[in-house]
């Protein structure tokens, strides 16, 4: 029985995701990023007919388990522009590192203005890096893994949908800016936004997503400890 009903919420997925991604495709707008639409629609088709989270991920986590896959992927682009990263590998490694000490800083600042619990602070503020990586730096610094996955899931959709319209509007066009930024800030979501804009920009968001997991679990222990 479970396996059928696996493989219905499989399908069911993969329908309104298609479905996001064709009305993406026809009304252009970072509003309508298919990873964002499919999961606002999926969260309230199951809130409507009262599936649990667990019920779900009966199926969903064969999805989940395609993730591995999809990021080794990402090594193709990455390999095909391989000379590009040794010809622009310290502005490459600069705009990580600072990108990674704002994403921290941005996280904690913010959280102490508006107060919120030190538990959410210690879990929001490696939010701009891969869900693995967030969790296990969470428990490292007595954050909730479950909560950092959140803010991980909200970041990356977050700079998926406003990040290439914002580096427009500030006429940053150049593929390694713009690829820097979104593997800096959003991970893997926005690697995969950055493969829509070119292949080039996709290679340099996958090493900057990589090398920002690196930076940030360096310095979001230390810089934790120092600001509060």
């Amino acid at each position: 029985m479970n396996g059928w009903i696996g493989i219905l919420y499989i399908i069911g997925t993969i329908i309104v995701y298609v479905c996001m991604k064709q009305l993406y495709n026809k009304v252009y707008t970072p509003v309508l990023v298919p990873t964002a639409t499919s999961t606002l629609i999926l969260v309230i088709a199951l809130s409507l007919f009262q599936v649990d989270y667990d019920t779900y991920m009966i199926g969903g986590k064969w999805i989940e388990e395609l993730l591995g896959p999809a990021v080794v992927a990402l090594a193709y682009p990455l390999y095909r522009n391989r000379h590009v990263l040794v010809d622009y590998k310290w502005p490459i490694a600069g705009g990580v590192i600072m990108g990674s000490m704002i994403g921290i800083v941005s996280g904690i600042l913010l959280s102490i203005v508006w107060r919120v619990d030190d538990e959410v602070i210690r879990s929001l503020a490696q939010k701009s890096v891969t869900s693995p990586v967030a969790m296990d730096i969470a428990m490292l610094i007595e954050g909730s893994p479950s909560l950092a996955a959140v803010y991980v899931m909200v970041a990356g959709i977050t700079g998926a949908m406003v990040g290439p319209h914002l580096l427009k509007k500030l006429n940053i066009n150049h593929y390694i800016s713009v690829g820097t930024a979104l593997g800096s800030a959003s991970h893997g979501i926005g690697t995969a936004k950055a493969l829509e804009l070119s292949p080039e920009t996709a290679a340099i968001s996958s090493i900057s997503m990589t090398l920002s997991a690196i930076v940030t679990v360096m310095l979001c222990p230390i810089l934790i400890q120092w600001i509060l």
